[in-house]
């Protein structure tokens, strides 16, 4: 590979010295034995967070052993965490707080749809210290459930503070979990008027009310919160359907995550998170056929491992 294509392709200088020796430049099996050995420990530590195994390392192409890396709880639990760290800002506070990473783990190790992630008919419930054994969750059958969208301590986790209870932390967690919506905060200035009135003031709006997004108008079809701390209780959306999503009118939660599930948007963040994972940075400009080829896949099976694999098994990524 040359050195002004990387370049062109945005790779940092300090990084080109470790892509220029990685595997080999043909796309075959590694040309020899210290190729083999760097790509096997890419690919391990990429997928699993552990160093090769001897099975890995005596592969004569390692990246034949994809599939079964794929398959071990290692990768369930690392891409679990993964994807937690990318959908919550920050750790939860309890282990529940982070439904995230228990519905993902399950969705994974049952070879689940991955949108069941977001749309699956499961709650998330706390599991209390025992025994001396520390406080964990647990996913339970839930037919009112919206993947962990509906699970108790992450309505409260993203309940937010606005005065009439509408839930519009919730609003954007929701489509940033599903299609990376990104949206700067605006820091207030003392005095502004916070209310859904001065929301729609123009320094506001364009977030709150008029685009694709508009957080104000899909906290309308979710439930309003009432009371503070161990005291919130949710009462269901009383402002009927609400016009999102380019015109589209949307009546409550699942009408919306199906929607969001099934744009284009939602396949895009899909294999961005997998470039993340993978290569630990967005896809560049010149993965451009790669990454279509994450999206065809994703999108032809529902199976986020498809995504993985398409990065994985490229011969460029042992490069």
């Amino acid at each position: 590979m040359r050195l002004e294509f990387l370049v062109a392709c945005g790779v940092p200088a300090a990084a080109l010295t470790c892509w220029l020796t990685l595997g080999s430049s043909s796309g075959q099996a590694p040309v020899d034995d210290a190729a083999r050995v760097r790509c096997a420990s890419r690919l391990s530590l990429s997928l699993t967070g552990r160093a090769p195994s001897d099975t890995l390392l005596g592969a004569a192409d390692p990246q034949s052993q994809v599939d079964a890396l794929l398959e071990d709880d290692a990768f369930v639990d690392q891409f679990a965490r993964f994807i937690n760290s990318q959908l919550n800002a920050e750790p939860g506070e309890t282990p529940a707080d982070d439904a995230t990473f228990f519905l993902a783990q399950y969705v994974l190790r049952n070879h689940r749809p991955w949108h069941e992630l977001f749309d699956g008919a499961y709650t998330i419930e706390p599991v209390p210290a025992a025994d001396g054994n520390p406080a964990t969750a647990r996913v339970v059958a839930d037919p009112a459930g919206l993947g962990y969208f509906r699970s108790r301590p992450w309505m409260v986790r993203y309940a937010g503070n606005e005065e009439q209870g509408y839930r519009l932390n919730a609003a954007f967690r929701i489509q940033q979990n599903i299609i990376g919506l990104d949206v700067g905060a605006v820091t207030s200035a003392p005095g502004t008027d916070i209310s859904a009135t001065g929301r729609m003031a123009s320094g506001c709006r364009g977030c709150h009310y008029d685009p694709y997004f508009a957080l104000d108008k899909v906290a309308k079809i979710l439930s309003k919160k009432t009371g503070t701390d161990g005291n919130i209780t949710f009462t269901p959306p009383d402002e009927g359907p609400q016009q999102l999503l380019d015109g589209r009118m949307i009546a409550n939660d699942a009408e919306l995550v199906a929607a969001l599930l099934g744009s284009t948007d939602h396949d895009f963040r899909t294999c961005r998170l997998a470039f993340q994972f993978l290569y630990g940075r967005a896809e560049a400009n010149c993965e451009g056929a790669l990454f279509d080829q994450c999206v065809d896949a994703y999108n032809a099976s529902g199976d986020i491992r498809d995504a993985l694999r398409t990065i994985a098994k490229d011969p460029g990524f042992c490069e």
